[in-house]
């Protein structure tokens, strides 16, 4: 089996939901799971963030113009339903069904039409990058896959491969296993490392290292904010640990 990893930066009024996200950058939003065949896609998402930010998103998967995976750039005709599973302060899990019309398109689908069928998606959504992580067999053509799919997508959103690799045992988190950074979190610090960018006096600044990656300066800033605040917590966390206790006597 082999693995997929890639992000979409969606630019702004294409997608509603990547718009709530951008007005919400603390929010959140991952896929628990995801299933498509070739006339309908249905899947059950999570979503973290403030109580006002759950509403947004609610809303925005409630009552958007058309389902929020497809890539049409207009109204498609699809029939869709949303349903809340669950809601509280903290939290809210959703569930999504999308009938297809010829007009539509989605990730899921094109990757089945050149990827072939098993195959496993995950997701994460958060500002407006919307990380996919497929599990495939590797029979299909890769290539195909992202040339349609960057059609597809058009001047909606900047498309960026993060890693294509031999899948690893987890696929349940779109994070890296030792880190608990996401894909892009982590190459956008390990660049940054590579790069001199956190010596002192640094050798690169934000955008200089924007540009050698070839991402909007902003989207390169968000991310290594987010991976910095993610790896300060967990080091904090890590000195707030009791030693482990001596055994008794």
């Amino acid at each position: 089996m082999r693995e997929l990893v890639f992000a979409l930066e969606y630019e702004p009024g294409c997608n509603r939901v990547a718009d709530t996200l951008a007005n919400h950058p603390d929010a959140s939003v991952r896929s628990l799971s995801l299933h498509a065949t070739d006339d309908r896609l249905w899947r059950v998402d999570h979503a973290t963030g403030t109580p006002d930010a759950l509403a947004a998103i609610e809303d925005a998967f409630l009552n958007s113009d058309y389902y929020a995976d497809c890539l049409a750039t207009e109204d498609c005709n699809a029939t869709q339903t949303t349903q809340v599973l669950d809601h509280t302060t903290e939290t809210l899990v959703l569930y999504s069904y999308w009938e297809r019309t010829p007009l539509c398109a989605s990730i899921p689908h094109i990757a089945r039409d050149h990827l072939g069928d098993g195959l496993l998606f995950d997701t994460r959504h958060e500002s407006r990058h919307y990380t996919w992580r497929i599990i495939h067999s590797g029979e299909g053509n890769v290539s195909e896959f992202f040339d349609e799919l960057e059609t597809t997508v058009g001047d909606c959103a900047q498309m960026e491969m993060l890693r294509t690799a031999v899948a690893s045992p987890s696929t349940n988190d779109t994070s890296n296993s030792n880190t608990g950074l996401a894909p892009e979190q982590q190459a956008a610090v390990q660049a940054a490392v590579e790069h001199g960018y956190y010596e002192s006096p640094r050798e690169i600044d934000v955008g200089e290292l924007a540009e050698h990656l070839t991402i909007p300066r902003s989207t390169l800033t968000y991310r290594l904010r987010r991976a910095e605040e993610h790896l300060a917590k967990q080091y904090i966390t890590r000195e707030q640990l009791p030693d482990d206790p001596s055994p008794p006597l």
